[in-house]
Parts: structure tokens; sequence; C-alpha cells
């Protein structure tokens, strides 16, 4: 894996992580049942951003972006491995 695959990698994962932190404590902030709620119940994530738009449009679209930048380093990282792959 390329240096420049991995650095990306780690960004967009440092990213993701950070954003999604901040989203879980503004889950908490708004009530402990949407903490709960974010972190045991599949979409509630999705529904709380949904509906508390105006305070989780930043840190959601960190955690895009963040997605994005992962996703690149991992294309970018996996292609070194069929490269090396022997013949």
């Amino acid at each position: 894996m390329s240096t420049v695959a991995m650095g990306l990698f780690a960004i967009g994962m440092v990213t993701m992580i950070g954003a999604g932190l901040v989203l879980l404590v503004k889950a908490f902030q708004t009530s402990v049942l949407w903490g709960l709620g974010y972190i045991f119940v599949p979409f509630v994530s999705l529904i709380f951003v949904i509906l508390h738009w105006q305070d989780t449009k930043k840190p959601f679209l960190y955690l895009l972006a963040g997605a994005v930048v992962f996703a690149i380093g991992a294309a970018l990282g996996g292609t070194g491995a069929v490269e090396l792959a022997p013949t």
C-alpha cells in the first residue's frame, strides 16, 4: 500500500470517527433515548440526522467527506496488491 493511499485511508478514518462522535454527543444532548437509540437501533442515527438537520448538518457532511476520502484511499491501496501478484 502506497504512502498516499495509507494517508488518505487514515485521514478518512479519523474524520469519520470524529464526526461520528460529534453526532453521538449531539444525540445524547438531545435526549438519553436518542443517544441510546443512536447506538443500538439500526437507522435511528439517520432518522436523528434528518429530524435535527440544522444541528447535525455540518458533522454529517464531514462524515460523508471522510467516507469519500477513506474509499479513495482504500481503492488506491487495493491496486498495489494486484500489481504485486505473481503471474
